[in-house]
């Protein structure tokens, strides 16, 4: 067993976590991951249609009903998201007047936008003060990093360029972002993730001042997620190069190599971004984010495919306790050796 201060922050027995992964769901994902030893992770979901605020409320209760694990859910905070404001609102307030929802969620991850808007506001500050849940924050650069210090948050989730989902502008390898943000703060609780799939990746990770990793693509190629076959199938074959970064809704994002991706080249920074998104016009839009319900359905052409270049090292879909176990036992058989190569 490897604890570590992330496996003591969260009361969990592994050091594993689930990456968020909207706007899909991962509901059944998140109660196997805790189930299993890990903290599993609600995505915040927007697919076109959906509250979020009641896809979230609905996905909490059903994880209070199956697990007494601790679990936690991500709010996307960027300007651009549906139903930020509501989230931030109105989540902190109905977990905070339900005694088991407060007891177990305890891990609030925020992401693609800022670190500030959620301890800002007024419920969660109250369930923050009288209950035992922790704020983590994306950073995928030390400047942001600094940014999320600032804000007064727990922990940071350290990501790379290597993982699926949205990214920065800078293109940081998880390797060498890692280094520099433990460098620049060695005390705060991080956990790493992109490009994280073995035991060896979380020996690595654990040796480079991380308590924890979080898994995407390793865990969509599980048989508890709830993505399509047809996606779960392109990642025993893949390859680190079958991926690569797009225009997502939020900036720079790693997709798989289709239709959709190629015909969405990536943004060189921030700016060209925004031009991009006065420039598209509403149906457009429109047609980009049904991208999501169409990969969501099985069509991995012309739909937007999320997914990291671990696809290069994954070569199964497993059973989510499966893949922790041997993670976790390839790990301590890494960390034994290295320590007995020590003289």
């Amino acid at each position: 067993m490897l604890e570590t201060n992330i496996t003591k922050l969260f009361g969990i027995k592994h050091p594993i976590f689930s990456a968020p992964m909207g706007p899909f769901f991962t509901r059944d994902l998140a109660l196997a991951v805790s189930e299993a030893g890990g903290l599993g992770v609600l995505s915040n979901v927007n697919i076109v249609g959906t509250d979020p605020v009641k896809e979230h409320m609905q996905s909490i209760e059903y994880m209070v009903e199956h697990t007494d694990k601790p679990f936690g859910l991500n709010i996307l905070t960027s300007r651009n998201n549906p139903g930020v404001v509501e989230m931030v609102r109105d989540l902190p307030k109905i977990v905070m007047n339900n005694p088991k929802m407060r007891e177990q969620c305890i891990y609030w991850l925020t992401s693609a936008g800022s670190s500030r808007y959620l301890p800002e506001s007024k419920n969660f500050k109250e369930l923050r003060e009288k209950f035992e849940v922790k704020h983590f924050h994306v950073a995928p650069a030390v400047w942001l990093a600094q940014k999320c210090v600032d804000s007064g948050v727990d922990g940071i989730v350290v990501t790379g360029t290597e993982g699926g989902g949205h990214q920065s502008y800078e293109k940081v390898t998880t390797l060498v972002l890692l280094q520099q943000i433990s460098k620049h703060f060695p005390n705060l609780p991080k956990i790493a993730c992109g490009g994280f799939a073995t035991g060896e990746a979380l020996a690595a990770a654990l040796s480079l001042g991380a308590g924890a990793i979080a898994m995407g693509s390793r865990f969509i190629a599980s048989k508890q997620s709830e993505f399509h076959p047809k996606y779960k199938a392109l990642i025993p074959p893949g390859k680190p190069q079958d991926t690569d970064l797009y225009t997502g809704a939020f900036g720079p994002i790693r997709l798989y190599k289709n239709k959709y991706a190629l015909e969405h080249p990536a943004p060189t920074n921030k700016e060209a971004m925004i031009a991009y998104e006065q420039s598209i016009t509403p149906e457009q839009r429109e047609k980009d984010l049904g991208a999501y319900d169409r990969v969501y359905n099985g069509d991995t052409e012309t739909g937007a495919v999320l997914l990291g270049q671990s696809i290069g090292i994954i070569d199964n879909i497993d059973d989510v306790a499966e893949i922790i176990e041997k993670i976790i036992k390839d790990a301590e058989k890494t960390i034994r050796k290295n320590y007995s190569s020590i003289k």
